[in-house]
């Protein structure tokens, strides 16, 4: 089992004024939509590489 990366970024959602979460396979992507929620003053959003164990299915 070779261990793995995904991407969690964390932000803060302007609409409902809560920090919300979404969880991306490339770093690209996470940076992307990190970048479309920080627009204003109050608005950040952080990026967070966590590795991911693969688990092996049983055949």
């Amino acid at each position: 089992m070779e261990p793995t990366q995904e991407f969690h970024v964390t932000y803060f959602d302007a609409d409902c004024r809560r920090a919300r979460s979404e969880i991306f396979e490339t770093l690209e992507e996470a940076e992307r939509f990190a970048k479309r929620h920080c627009h204003g003053e109050d608005s950040w959003a952080v990026v967070d590489t966590v590795a991911v164990e693969q688990v092996q299915a049983a055949a």
